[in-house]
């Protein structure tokens, strides 16, 4: 490979511990026109950022994202921070020319996502690419599934049935957490994992949504007060309490614009469940069901075979001729949570090698964002509620 991609990334916590084993590994399992180099990692904490760079393989560290924007040894920005600095940083790395890779959701407000849809617009129009980072995707039998529905497998879409279940906050002893705060998350559980659910629905249907009418629940309001830990295993500090200022669950049915129906269900107190991502398609010729926590198979009811054959079939998506696959091990070696970040970085550096906007782009990704206001603005409203349409794909 004659040519490299020198990344900076923002962020070294879970998502960045993520990213790290995609960059670190994706030129050792695909060919490809560039090679990813981990130039430089960014964090706030000196200690912990330089702690991050030597563990996850990052050339150099600093504590000053800027200065990772202004070097001219870095191609694209990663950003893996909180919803409430995705904007400042997006826009300022595509202002200066990078390429972005930018974790979902875009941002925290419609009026950011389309700020930032916008800016990378512009900047595709000097060959400068931006991707929202929706891992599931890239689980190969998602993109199994969507081949399936494309492929008219399952005939005419009807019903979609959505959920995203976890319960690592079921403890009301568990504390104040960036997550479970509006000015940093944006939202609860209807951002944190429900705009998986949604990208994940449109992408594997080709519909989109278009109204909904939902509610949403804040079971546990104050929490203990942390002293700034961002991790899920955060510790109280013994301060007091705080408000819970983000929903804890969030419910709705929505109406796509292909004429199939859906349920969206995503909380973060399904006590057991740890992280239970789950969708079934049910069409006029078959129907298809995807399960994270058995997330190397698909079910495939083919409803045209006769009548005695009939019956949901498991298909173990570990062939070489599967998606993604071939990169990977033999038939019947499953492969894991990191491999779908591998798998996107992998798409995001053939599509810059190409000159070709990556997907999810920023506009498919402001797209969710609208639906996640509508979701909120029917909660509050209790009323079917329309999603404002989004910006011309780019």
């Amino acid at each position: 490979m004659s040519e490299q991609l020198r990344v900076g990334m923002v962020g070294y916590a879970f998502m960045g511990a993520a990213h790290s084993t995609a960059w670190r590994t994706v030129n050792h399992a695909f060919d490809l026109p560039l090679s990813a180099r981990m130039t430089a990692v960014s964090g706030r904490s000196p200690e912990g950022v330089a702690a991050a760079a030597a563990k996850l393989g990052w050339d150099e560290h600093t504590t000053d994202w800027r200065s990772l924007i202004a070097r001219d040894d870095i191609d694209l920005i990663d950003i893996c921070t909180p919803g409430d600095t995705h904007a400042e940083i997006a826009l300022a790395a595509l202002a200066a020319g990078k390429h972005v890779l930018c974790e979902k959701p875009l941002a925290n407000t419609v009026a950011e996502a389309k700020e930032m849809a916008a800016a990378a617009a512009q900047a595709a129009s000097h060959g400068v690419r931006a991707m929202c980072g929706f891992n599931y995707r890239r689980v190969p039998a998602v993109a199994l599934m969507k081949q399936l529905v494309q492929d008219g497998r399952i005939g005419t879409i009807r019903h979609v049935r959505a959920s995203y279940l976890q319960d690592w906050i079921i403890d009301p002893q568990f504390p104040l957490v960036w997550r479970l705060r509006k000015e940093l998350a944006g939202s609860g559980a209807l951002g944190d994992i429900g705009a998986h659910i949604i990208d994940l629905t449109q992408f594997v249907t080709g519909q989109s949504i278009t109204t909904v009418s939902a509610l949403t629940e804040t079971f546990i309001k104050q929490r203990p007060l942390t002293s700034g830990s961002t991790g899920l295993a955060a510790s109280s500090d013994g301060s007091g309490l705080g408000d819970v200022t983000v929903d804890d669950a969030a419910l709705f049915l929505a109406r796509l614009d292909g004429g199939a129906v859906a349920t969206y269900e995503a909380t973060r107190f399904a006590t057991g469940r740890k992280n239970a991502l789950r969708v079934e398609l049910n069409g006029s010729l078959g129907s298809l069901v995807f399960d994270f926590e058995r997330q190397n198979e698909l079910e495939f009811y083919d409803a045209e075979l006769p009548g005695p054959e009939q019956g949901f079939s498991r298909i173990l998506v570990t062939e070489a001729d599967h998606p993604y696959i071939s990169a990977w091990w033999p038939p019947g070696h499953g492969i894991g949570y990191e491999h779908t970040f591998t798998h996107e970085v992998r798409d995001l550096i053939a599509a810059i090698a190409a000159g070709e906007q990556p997907t999810p782009s920023f506009a498919d990704a402001l797209q969710v964002q609208l639906v996640l206001d509508a979701v909120s603005r029917s909660a509050e409203s209790a009323q079917w509620t329309s999603v404002e349409p989004a910006l011309e794909p780019v």
